[in-house]
């Protein structure tokens, strides 16, 4: 019997530990699912006859050398920015190793020696990365196979709430990490366009924002996410004049959301002490300049709008300028926001998430230009059987059986971009709804 680790039961969760559990008897697995907090454990597992919850500590090292050695492969679904910790473990004990974030220098600069133990080092396998990096490669090795030569692509996905449970004027709920989305767009975008790299700061991130469409649903907001420049290469379209990958958000959200920014609310690099003294319009009173007027109306001064736009009215929903006292002691202007939003973006009962990805293709072949539209829409449950966590922990779920049962057959630090990877996690994905709909058109 092979175990499997799973370290880390937060809400991302919930879909790949149960499909680890309903393929453990027919595979010969026993599933081990270590949490900070042994209930989130215990819920996960709900009492499987192969699996096991316990209370697990990153910080316990005698701990985590005991758990990594006596399995077979090890997922974490703890924060990014453990997983380097986790990594150096199973590099070590010679165990595979399986996440959904994205590739850290650390990480990479473990490559050699996984290759040397012949253990993989599978990142990037979940939602976004991970099936947008799947589902791009399967359309850009089908067009360079024909023959032709792409010469622009764009891809966007985001995480929102289903039109149905959609009561709020943002149009958004959490349905991941709150603390992501919160400091989501900080550090630089980068992108190429008609040739020319662009670089956009925070500042710029939600401004520049555009609007694309998807059929069914209608426009979103779209903004430039992280580094596409460097997935050129990994994608194997170097030349590329155009790429671009992006996250959406329903219609008006970014103009809103750079207020925020603009106000300085994002920020996470300093802490305010003793916050708890503090309103929420006082701390909105602290950022603006001093003047006459309610809060409200400076606030709408400094952000140059018109009194009562749509941009103040989401302002105004979320009870930023209230008198509300801040339950915090000391935090960061993003940890008051988060804490603030948690309350305000929270899933009700019987709630629905919605995850929307689209990749639009253009390329050219025997001197005709093309386009493709490739969509999926996937609708969650409800507020704990959440599309973001099908389409995160699904691809990564699959990939494990394949990795233990030798289909996928890799070493060293990999992520989910060729064909003996993304063929047959797309094809079982398409099982459970995630499936992706096309337009061609020729222009």
């Amino acid at each position: 019997m092979k175990t499997i680790l799973v370290i880390g039961a937060g809400r991302s969760s919930s879909f790949l530990i149960s499909y680890l559990l309903d393929q453990s008897k027919e595979c010969d697995w026993k599933i081990r699912v270590g949490d900070v907090d042994e209930k989130n454990s215990l819920a996960r597992v709900n009492k499987h006859e192969n699996g096991f919850a316990f209370r697990f500590d990153i910080t316990d090292k005698k701990q985590c050398e005991l758990e990594i050695s006596n399995s077979e492969l090890v997922v974490s679904m703890l924060p990014a920015f453990m997983h380097d910790s986790v990594a150096k473990d199973c590099v070590r004990l010679g165990k595979h190793l399986v996440t959904c974030s994205y590739v850290s220098d650390g990480m990479r600069a473990l490559d050699a020696v996984a290759k040397s133990k012949n253990i993989i080092l599978l990142n990037e396998c979940g939602l976004d990365p991970g099936i947008d990096h799947m589902s791009a490669m399967q359309v850009i090795d089908r067009v360079k196979a024909q023959g032709g030569e792409m010469t622009a692509f764009y891809s966007y996905c985001g995480g929102l709430v289903a039109p149905e449970s959609n009561d709020n004027p943002w149009g958004y709920k959490f349905s991941w990490n709150p603390r992501n989305v919160i400091l989501a767009g900080q550090g630089t975008a980068q992108f190429i366009e008609n040739g020319e790299n662009k670089f956009l700061s925070h500042s710029q991130v939600f401004a520049q924002a555009k609007s694309i469409s998807v059929e069914g649903l209608g426009n979103f907001d779209a903004y430039a996410n992280r580094d596409s420049l460097s997935y050129r290469s990994i994608y194997g379209i170097d030349t590329i004049p155009t790429m671009l990958r992006g996250t959406l958000r329903m219609t008006g959200f970014c103009r809103a959301w750079n207020a925020f920014v603009q106000l300085g609310l994002t920020d996470d690099s300093w802490k305010i002490h003793h916050v708890n003294k503090l309103s929420y319009s006082q701390l909105i009173d602290s950022f603006l300049p001093v003047g006459n007027g309610t809060i409200k109306d400076r606030t709408t001064q400094f952000l140059g709008e018109e009194t009562n736009s749509e941009v103040i009215q989401k302002l105004e929903w979320t009870g930023i300028f209230s008198d509300e006292k801040i339950n915090l002691i000391e935090a960061s202007p993003a940890q008051i926001l988060q804490e603030l939003l948690e309350r305000k973006w929270l899933l009700k009962a019987g709630d629905k998430d919605m995850i929307v990805m689209q990749h639009q293709f253009e390329y050219e072949l025997r001197g005709k230009k093309h386009r493709i539209i490739s969509s999926l829409v996937v609708k969650g449950d409800d507020e704990i059987n959440t599309a973001m966590a099908k389409t995160v922990g699904l691809p990564a779920a699959i990939a494990i059986k394949k990795i233990l049962s030798g289909e996928i057959n890799r070493s060293g630090v990999c992520i989910p971009v060729t064909i003996d990877i993304y063929d047959p996690v797309l094809k079982e994905l398409e099982e459970f709804g995630i499936r992706f709909e096309e337009n061609q058109f020729e222009l």
